[in-house]
């Protein structure tokens, strides 16, 4: 398994030009570490609710490409995002899931899915998700993110990743600062 920070790092390069909606917790805090832009929104505080949240904004704005960064923790407190994901089809949506196989936010407790063995790129598969996988590498995910966004086709890729998190989950900059920020860069203006 890799590090989440080397799989981030290694498709932080495809971001440059896309929207980008984190869950909470180590996610947000490791992008932010590798540089913040005025695309990346980060959801604090709303476990579960990345993939909707991006899902919004993939079917409001087509021309966008949107990169939600999801964990297994929360993906699990929201499970039928992969049913509405595969409903509406978004061909500008990439949903990429980091599975630690923790709650590693909210105190290292092993996710359900650890419990059972169950693999999230089939559970979305079986949900109807046309393009899913998982991946051990930074190299191969990456390649497979690269993919899925020439493609333009909806996906769904789970990063194998070790159970570590940051130094600290704090990020350097106010929730509602990132809001607006978010906010106009959606909107097109420059500040």
């Amino acid at each position: 398994m890799m590090l989440r920070l080397e799989a981030m790092r290694a498709i932080y390069p495809l971001l440059a030009e896309r929207v980008v909606v984190t869950n909470m917790g180590a996610a947000p805090a490791e992008l932010f570490s590798l540089g913040h832009r005025p695309g990346f929104f980060y959801v604090e505080h709303s476990m579960g609710l990345a993939s909707s949240v991006a899902l919004g904004i993939a079917l409001a704005r087509p021309e966008l490409t949107v990169v939600a960064l999801d964990g297994d923790g929360s993906v699990l407190m929201n499970l039928g995002t992969f049913t509405t994901l595969a409903r509406h089809r978004p061909p500008n949506l990439l949903h990429v899931v980091f599975d630690n196989e923790v709650l590693l936010s909210v105190g290292r407790s092993f996710t359900t899915a650890t419990a059972t063995g169950s693999d999230l790129a089939a559970i979305a598969a079986a949900a109807g998700v046309p393009r899913t996988g998982t991946y051990r590498t930074p190299e191969s995910f990456a390649a497979a993110c690269t993919a899925a966004l020439t493609a333009a086709e909806l996906a769904v890729l789970v990063a194998k990743v070790e159970p570590t998190g940051p130094a600290s989950y704090l990020i350097d900059l106010h929730l509602l600062e990132n809001r607006f920020q978010f906010e106009r860069h959606l909107k097109g203006e420059r500040r």
